[in-house]
């Protein structure tokens, strides 16, 4: 045996926190819990008139969008300073089974689930809404060892349908159709679409469909103007139509994200480029 002291870790190996990027993370894993403590707070009982208080919904489902905001910043923020590392990938997973995997599930058993099934197939409902948490944990896993062995899949592509998405869809269609049914005593016939759209999204996110990361649009990337123009357009509408972009727009953005994954091969590599690329300098590799 050597008579050497063992020698302490060098500073490439030592473990890297970045303020910004976690800080951003850690937002969203707030969202995540406030959506969950307003979900257990609402009282959905019919008011006197029949009508039922939506507000603590409506709050736990803003802030489910909030973390897809948090989150769709963070892994930019450490691309463009070059902060990524194993820490923020893990961090960022958690965050996102919290924000995008419990906070949902738990969200459509409690509005839709119960009302649809009833108190006799109750446990069908959780079972429902379980297949989708396990499903979301499985995509967030599988993710995570594909960033690890730099494979595909979790680079320019991603390799079954993301779970923010899949969170964003969950929430802005429930917007939807609280908003279709806000003097109802109940859901109506639309309380049945969630369900059905909780059990194909959890099939999606473990597919083996490919969408486009979008992770070279950052503050570096250049674009054409067409897009520029496009998009300028779009942030008008949201400040005049605030609320028809919430309640309209979001739930017809994220279902085209979704469609977009089944037409995508079809499409011409030119086209194709034209939608997802954008010319920068950031690094498309895996989000922090």
């Amino acid at each position: 045996m050597s008579d050497h002291p063992v020698q302490p870790a060098n500073d490439a190996a030592k473990l890297k926190i970045y303020f910004l990027p976690n800080l951003l993370t850690a937002g969203n894993l707030f969202c995540g819990f406030v959506a969950l403590t307003k979900i257990v707070e609402a009282d959905l009982s019919p008011l006197p008139d029949g009508s039922i208080n939506w507000w603590p919904i409506k709050f736990a489902l803003a802030a489910i969008l909030m973390a897809c905001i948090f989150d769709l910043f963070d892994g930019r923020v450490a691309r463009l300073g070059g902060h990524e590392s194993p820490f923020g990938r893990e961090f960022d997973s958690l965050a996102d089974l919290v924000s995008f995997g419990v906070a949902p599930a738990f969200l459509v058993h409690r509005i839709v689930l119960g009302q649809v099934f009833g108190e006799q197939y109750q446990e069908l409902g959780w079972f429902l809404a379980s297949i989708y948490l396990l499903c979301g944990a499985f995509r967030l896993a599988r993710f995570n060892c594909l960033s690890a062995m730099n494979a595909p899949g979790a680079g320019k592509d991603f390799l079954g349908f993301p779970i923010p998405s899949a969170a964003g869809l969950v929430a802005s269609l429930t917007l939807f159709i609280i908003k279709l049914n806000e003097k109802e005593k109940n859901l109506g016939h639309w309380g049945y679409l969630l369900p059905a759209v909780l059990v194909f999204l959890s099939a999606m996110m473990v597919s083996e469909v490919r969408y486009p990361s979008f992770k070279s649009l950052g503050l570096r990337s250049t674009s054409t103007f067409l897009k520029l123009l496009i998009a300028a357009l779009f942030l008008g509408l949201l400040l005049i139509l605030r609320e028809k972009i919430i309640y309209y727009v979001l739930p017809l953005f994220f279902t085209g994200y979704l469609l977009y994954g089944f037409v995508r091969p079809h499409i011409s590599r030119a086209w194709r480029r034209e939608i997802e690329e954008e010319d920068g300098d950031d690094d498309p590799s895996s989000a922090a």
